[in-house]
């Protein structure tokens, strides 16, 4: 007999909200910082490559973060492993207020990304309270309140930032940002009920490097991490460098970014909270995938030939549609087929997958722009979007069969 980690019973019905609505807190102070790293980048003097790993050490750090936090909230339970890792990452944000240079603040990007690395750690909860014919509208519900924080938080970052200043300009954010996971933490510990059972036995539970062996060698899963790497790959390294393009060929600073994140958030909330569950339910997670990535590759294609501010939006919320209708369905069809006592590994290792992509996305973007083209990371991206679309549709044909609740 196995040694599993049982469910509780009847899991509270407002559990999944509930986790949401706090992590929408501690995403805030993510997007407070996110549109102003190559700004405070370059309040250090660094130079393109330096930009692009200050990027890169977060997501670094969440490479190793994201299966280590899954297979042990496997183990241990989910609410521990989310107060430690967001209160890790409260202690980075104010470590990085006072780095003296562009050295620390990688490094302390890099224990930012290790701490932070908690997404399958939420998603392992959302899949642990929730029937499986609603996991894609419960995940995309938490995907709106990551992008509600990246409306609200850069407009925050872009109000309380004095790049002028030099380093010391962008403290006051980092201050605000640490104040909220700290908050996040908090309430998680108040208020959120645990959702499984922990189990102290590691008995028939493989090791992380077999662990990466069956998914490489599972049919559904490696096709969604190939697609979780690609489309990673490809949207973050157009993130990072956003910035510097806009500033280039549009001369803005970061209160332009700041609006423009907005109206991304926007975009992306609303289709979140309003369309993407509700697609994957009539259409099926698959069609809805490769949808989404067609659309994030059309909208990365037309974006250097945009001419105006109104267009750079339009363009970009495009993009956040896209990844909107098609991210919640590859966690949902992860969660359909993973074993249900390994989802936090499984979908630790995807997001790990999801974290490399943001390691090397950002500096082969950075290199396009620097080298090649300012237009290079948007061409880049789309090419390394479409065989995604494939992969979708292949991946979909090939997992379990959704079986739905009766009403």
């Amino acid at each position: 007999m196995t040694d599993t980690a049982p469910r509780e019973a009847t899991p509270p019905r407002l559990a999944a909200p509930s986790l949401i609505a706090v992590i929408f807190i501690n995403m805030l102070g993510f997007g407070i910082i996110v549109p102003l790293l190559p700004f405070y980048a370059k309040s250090f003097d660094a130079q393109a490559w330096q930009i692009a790993l200050i990027f890169s050490a977060y997501s670094l750090g969440a490479f190793f973060g994201e299966p280590f936090w899954g297979r042990l909230s496997d183990r241990y339970g989910r609410k521990p492993l989310l107060i430690t890792t967001i209160t890790g990452n409260c202690l980075c944000y104010l470590a990085l207020a006072f780095a003296p240079n562009v050295e620390a603040a990688f490094v302390i990007r890099l224990l930012g990304g290790l701490a932070s690395g908690n997404g399958a750690v939420v998603q392992g909860y959302i899949a642990d309270v929730t029937p499986p014919h609603l996991r894609t509208r419960r995940m995309a519900h938490m995907g709106a309140a990551w992008n509600i924080g990246l409306i609200v938080g850069p407009s925050l970052g872009g109000v309380f930032a004095h790049p002028d200043a030099g380093p010391i300009g962008f403290q006051i954010p980092l201050f605000i940002a640490s104040a909220l996971s700290a908050a996040s933490a908090l309430c998680i510990a108040l208020f959120i009920r645990e959702s499984r059972r922990p189990t102290f036995s590691i008995a028939d539970r493989p090791s992380r490097w077999s662990a990466i062996g069956e998914a490489a060698r599972h049919p559904v899963i490696s096709r969604l991490m190939l697609l979780t790497f690609l489309v990673g790959f490809a949207f973050t390294g157009i993130e990072s460098v956003f910035g510097l393009w806009a500033q280039a060929k549009f001369a803005w600073g970061p209160r332009e970014i700041g609006v423009c994140f907005a109206f991304v958030g926007i975009a992306a909330a609303l289709t979140q909270t309003f369309v993407t569950g509700r697609l994957a339910e009539r259409f099926g997670e698959g069609p809805m995938l490769a949808a989404g990535m067609a659309l994030t590759m059309f909208a990365c294609a037309l974006q250097p030939l945009s001419t105006n501010a109104a267009m750079v939006i339009a363009l970009m919320c495009l993009t956040a549609i896209g990844q909107s209708v098609a991210w919640p369905n590859v966690s949902a069809l992860i969660s359909r087929t993973a074993d249900p006592d390994r989802q936090g590994q499984i979908l630790g290792l995807n997001n790990a997958m999801g974290a490399l992509a943001r390691v090397v996305g950002p500096f082969c973007a950075a290199m396009s722009f620097a080298h090649v083209s300012i237009e290079g990371p948007f061409i880049l991206g789309a090419l390394i979007v479409a065989p995604s679309i494939w992969l979708a549709l292949s991946a979909a044909r090939l997992a379990p069969r959704r079986v739905e609740a009766s009403p």
